[in-house]
Parts: C-alpha cells; sequence; structure tokens
C-alpha cells in the first residue's frame, strides 16, 4: 500500500481498515454482518408496524418510524465498505466515492440529531399540554419539523464537504479507518488545516455539544414532571422517558468524542467510529421495542396477520 507521488492529484484513498489480521477479519466479518442484518430487520419491522397499525398513527410514533428510517440508511453508507474490507486485503475508494460517503454521512447523521431534538419536543408538549398535544402537534407541525431536519442535515453536510473540495490533495493516501470520515482526511490536505479544521469543529463538533446540553435539561425537566405530577401511566411514561435518553447518549457521547476536539488521532477513535456507525443503529429499535409494550404488542400483532396470510397461501 504505497502513498501517491507528492506531486499528483489524489484520486483514490486506502483505507486500513479494523484489523490487518486475516483470521479476525474472517470473525468480525461475521459479527458485522449480523449485526447489520438485524439493524435492517430490527428497523424494517419498525417502520412496518407503524404504517400498518392504527394505533401507533400518533406523532411520537411517527417521529420513531422517521428515526428507524435514518438508522437503516445512516448503517448503509458506512457497514457494506465495512464488510467488504474485511473480506479483502486490498482496500480502496475512489476520492469521488469517498466525497459522496462523507456527505450522505454527515447529511444523515445531521438529520438524525435534530429528529432527536423534535422528539424530546414532542415528549415535552405531551408531558406539559397533554389536552393540546394533538392540536399542537398535528400531521402538518410533524411533517414540516421532518423536513426541517432532513434541511438542517442537508445543510451542514453542504458546509462540511465544501470545506473539504475547498483543500488540496496531492500526497498521502491512506487512510487508518474502514470508511471516509472528516477528521481522517482533511489531515491528508498538502496544506494548512488549521482554520478548516476550526470552522469544522465549530460547525458539527460545538453544535452537537449545545444541543446533547439542551437536550439533558430538558428530559431531566420532563423527568421531574412525570416523577411529581403524573400518576396515570406514570411507568409508560418513565419507560418511554428512558429509552429516548438512551438513544441520546448512544448517539450523542460518540459524537461529541470523535468531532467536538481538534483532529488528532486516539486508539479509541475506531471502537467510538464503530459504536456510532454501526452498533448504535441496531441497538435503537431494540431498546424501543423492549421498553414499549405498545410497540410490542403492535408487533405481535403484524406478526400474526402475515403468519395467517401465509398459512392460508
Amino acid at each position: 500500500m504505497e502513498q501517491q507521488n507528492l506531486s499528483s492529484t489524489v484520486t483514490e484513498f486506502v483505507l486500513l481498515g479494523l484489523t490487518q489480521n486475516p483470521e479476525l477479519q474472517r470473525c468480525l466479518f461475521i459479527v458485522f454482518f449480523i449485526v447489520y442484518l438485524t439493524t435492517w430487520l430490527g428497523n424494517f419491522t419498525i417502520i412496518t408496524t407503524v404504517i400498518t397499525s392504527h394505533q401507533l398513527h400518533t406523532p411520537m410514533y411517527f417521529l420513531l418510524a422517521n428515526l428507524a428510517f435514518l438508522d437503516v440508511s445512516d448503517s448503509s453508507v458506512n457497514a457494506p465498505k465495512l464488510l467488504l474490507g474485511l473480506l479483502l486485503q486490498h482496500r480502496t475508494i475512489s476520492f469521488n466515492e469517498c466525497i459522496l460517503q462523507m456527505f450522505f454521512f454527515h447529511f444523515i447523521a445531521g438529520a438524525m440529531v435534530v429528529v432527536l431534538v423534535v422528539m424530546a419536543a414532542d415528549w415535552y408538549v405531551a408531558i406539559y399540554k397533554p389536552l393540546r398535544y394533538l392540536t399542537i402537534m398535528n400531521r402538518g407541525v410533524c411533517m414540516g419539523l421532518v423536513a426541517g431536519a432532513w434541511l438542517g442535515g442537508l445543510a451542514h453536510s453542504a458546509v462540511q464537504i465544501g470545506l473539504i473540495l475547498q483543500l488540496p490533495f496531492c500526497g498521502p493516501n491512506i487512510l487508518d479507518n474502514f470508511y471516509c470520515d472528516i477528521p481522517q482526511v482533511i489531515k491528508l490536505a498538502c496544506t494548512d488545516t488549521y482554520l478548516v479544521e476550526l470552522l469544522m469543529v465549530s460547525n458539527g463538533g460545538m453544535l452537537v455539544i449545545v444541543m446533547f446540553i439542551i437536550l439533558l435539561i430538558s428530559y431531566t425537566i420532563i423527568f421531574v414532571k412525570i416523577k411529581t405530577h403524573v400518576t396515570d401511566g406514570k411507568h409508560k411514561a418513565l419507560s418511554t422517558c428512558g429509552s429516548q435518553m438512551t438513544v441520546v447518549c448512544l448517539q450523542f457521547i460518540p459524537c461529541i468524542f470523535i468531532y467536538a476536539r481538534p483532529f488528532r488521532k486516539l486508539p479509541m477513535d475506531k471502537l467510538a467510529s464503530v459504536i456510532y456507525t454501526v452498533i448504535t443503529p441496531m441497538l435503537n429499535p431494540m431498546i424501543y421495542t423492549l421498553r414499549n409494550a405498545e410497540m410490542k404488542k403492535a408487533i405481535r400483532r403484524l406478526m400474526s396477520r402475515i403468519l395467517s396470510s401465509g398459512m392460508k397461501l
């Protein structure tokens, strides 16, 4: 895996992947293949259940279905490249493909962050304004908020990629990761990147920290409200609040670790990337279904209908 000539323009990057050990690569391929299939199965089950169950046609489950779609999309940007890299000794990705991978990854991740904020706002309205909940969080508002999340993700990604495309890449082309991401790619630019890194950390990392703090405060307020004022359905409300807070932590903590600091290589970088890009999208549907009796009942009804249809055929 040789670096390209310093006088030439980089046309492809070499991904070192997670490990160079062939036996470990085979084991990791099996593990992550199962994880990827589970991600698809879990999130697709949530999406199908919400669409087909009239009892779940509420703002909370509409937002949950959108989060499930984002989880599948997020995982599908990087997991296939990870699986392919574990099977091949020589792992390369073209410059254009690398740019596209970073664009879609940050587009989807940015939208996901905003959707999590919207879900917190939805839960806040449900607890503090229960009688006006369906009036405030009507279909038009929900659609507008989700559209705003996608536009926010698009704007975030466009800024990040726009800054990357301004940089010259004329020398080193080896990325010590299993996918293209901004912290590693920017370090291969053959120019001083201090100002660009500062702008990217401000655009991504600091914004994520601020949102995470806001979400922690919001869920703390909601939790206190549930504990002190809610009597009917307290256990269900606390369970939902706990599920959403768990998902928020799984999403934000690795993200903050990767993007809210100077772009320097640390031993934990790959582990944080695996958690953020591969593991979290699989865990999200499990967290919501295992702690949500209404969702579990709807999934059982859906499975019963599918099995009944199969038996009739």
